[in-house]
């Protein structure tokens, strides 16, 4: 019997994406940007104590094995020869926090995670400058609250002024990134601190244990990070692109154990997983991009110039506008961050970066909490019915207001109600919510990098909402952009390990991304009346503000 034909495709590139609920493994052409096959495994979080988020680094790892030979049987069921796989790209959950035994290759203890909802939900992403700790009513689902006391007294005792962490880093001293996490680890777990003194323990974020693993783990796995991961750990110099002595000083965090800090695309290592059969066809494929998830996401919209912006609609939203060569420090609350850093010898470009805590969250609160839909996508069926909102603002102020407020006293309110307001009122507002947030984030990043937006870049589950899209352009004044290849995360971390020199499968020059199409939102309201409905909800969210005095006058938070 003639053997089956293979079908020829050019050259591939695969992606992990790793995340705090899923682990994927995506197969994309790097000629056409199509997604040829993908496989998906669900991991689980623990929660060892009320404000404790785990998860077991052996598992995630598993995970990844795992969808990589399910995506590689796929493909050989349609056909596709896997040995035209030619580079592997990882993007992968910030901040998470993982020490393990470069002997055996055994976690020393679980990772300790960063957001436990998908991650644009977290609030104190961006906290105020000088502000230490969460805000009052930051809910303990939302990060890991371990580190606060750790946080505490290492706010009491910083140089100078507030500014020693964020200078350097772009960030402030919050419970949030990974050296509060590590020097918890240090402080708190026996066996962390025995192999530090012996010498057997390496730190790392996801993707360090993710790409030390896969190049070998024990046996000669190369144990790095890159930029933008690096920049999100507090011990990261963001100018001098190198791992800052006074800062690890400052955390008490010996060097010995920091990854080395890598470019985002270039070869780190090779695949070295032959205990996997089907897999074992990818043994010796170079691992040759990295980038944390809301970066690959920039780079998978191809927001490569100075003012270009995205924004990530999931629980919350995550936005990251693209300031070029040039670190930004906000004077809003906003992060500064590395972007990327496509090369060995390219140049770094950084973001301003802001969160909105509450996005698809609002829709769930309407669903569990108020039963006014059943399933998260009738929200649309309900807004279209009316297609306003009828003077009704709803500020979904659950736990106090973030950027650009930093007002914990706020909590939600619903307004403008009038005996005609029905359920499909509040479900256009909720809708309207979401955006009038987005706008907030877009104004304080234009104040900040004084670049205004021309056309907003989006992502993420919500963006299926036609709705939501369209109110979005109306509110902002300016273009929705939305990819029709909606996995933006894994297609950056594959752009950049298929471009990486030596392996050359993908251009990231302007005229040979254009084979990814677009759909266009344009405002179809007039300039007056979206600032009319803008300035009403800032009125609305003026309302919110002053309603808890004291912690201990809310009944029900301890």
């Amino acid at each position: 019997m003639a053997a089956t034909k293979k079908a020829v495709l050019g050259p591939l590139v695969g992606a992990v994406d790793q995340g705090t609920s899923s682990t994927r493994f995506l197969v994309f052409n790097s000629k056409t940007a199509e997604l040829l096959s993908h496989h998906q495994v669900e991991i689980k979080q623990e929660f060892p104590r009320e404000g404790w988020v785990e998860q077991d680094p052996k598992e995630i790892l598993q995970s990844v094995y795992e969808c990589i030979e399910k995506t590689c049987e796929k493909l050989g069921q349609l056909n596709i020869d896997i040995s035209n796989i030619k580079a592997i790209g990882v993007s992968n959950q910030r901040e998470t926090t993982v020490v393990w035994d470069k002997l055996t290759g055994e976690p020393l203890y679980n990772a300790v995670a960063a957001p436990v909802s998908p991650g644009p939900s977290d609030p104190v992403a961006v906290v105020p400058s000088g502000s230490s700790v969460p805000a009052a009513g930051t809910s303990s689902v939302w990060l890991d609250l371990r580190t606060q006391s750790t946080v505490e007294n290492l706010s009491k005792r910083i140089p100078g002024n507030n500014n020693f962490v964020k200078s350097k880093t772009g960030l402030p001293l919050s419970t949030y990134f990974s050296a509060v996490k590590l020097r918890w680890l240090l402080d708190n777990v026996r066996k962390v601190q025995k192999a530090v003194e012996e010498d057997r323990a390496l730190f790392g974020t996801i993707d360090s244990w993710l790409i030390w693993s896969l190049t070998g783990g024990a046996n000669g796995g190369v144990h790095c990070t890159d930029v933008t991961n690096a920049s999100r750990t507090m011990l990261f110099n963001i100018h001098s692109l190198e791992w800052d002595k006074e800062l690890c000083e400052f955390f008490e965090i010996p060097m010995k154990v920091l990854p080395n800090v890598r470019s985002s695309s270039e070869i780190y290592g090779l695949m070295k997983i032959s205990h996997s059969l089907k897999a074992g066809a990818l043994e010796g494929v170079p691992i040759s991009g990295c980038l944390g998830d809301q970066s690959a996401a920039l780079v998978g919209q191809m927001c490569f110039q100075d003012g270009q912006a995205k924004n990530t609609y999931g629980t919350g939203c995550f936005l990251l506008c693209n300031t070029g060569r040039k670190c930004v420090f906000s004077e809003h609350g906003l992060l500064t961050t590395v972007a990327y850093k496509l090369g060995r010898d390219k140049p770094v470009y950084y973001a301003l970066e802001g969160s909105v805590a509450i996005a698809g969250a609002v829709i769930r609160w309407l669903r569990d909490n108020l039963g006014i839909i059943q399933t998260s996508e009738e929200i649309e069926k309900l807004a279209k019915e009316v297609g306003t909102s009828y003077g009704c603002y709803f500020v979904p102020a659950f736990s106090g207001l973030y950027a650009p407020y930093w007002e914990p006293s706020a909590r939600g309110i619903i307004c403008g109600l009038t005996q005609f307001t029905n359920k499909c009122h509040i479900a256009f507002a909720a809708l309207e919510a979401v955006c009038f947030q987005t706008r907030e984030i877009l104004d304080a990043m234009n104040r900040d990098c004084g670049i205004p937006l021309s056309h907003l870049q989006v992502d993420g589950g919500m963006t299926n909402n036609k709705i939501l899209m369209q109110l979005q352009a109306d509110i902002l004044y300016i273009p929705v952009v939305k990819p029709s290849m909606p996995e933006t995360t894994a297609l950056g971390a594959a752009m950049a390990a298929g471009a990486a020199e030596g392996v050359g499968v993908w251009s990231l020059e302007p005229e040979d991304l254009s084979a990814v199409t677009m759909e266009r939102f344009e405002p179809q309201i007039n300039a007056e009346e979206s600032e009319i409905r803008y300035s009403t909800w800032k009125k609305a969210v003026m309302k919110s503000m002053g309603w808890v005095t004291t912690q201990s006058s809310e009944s029900g938070i301890p």
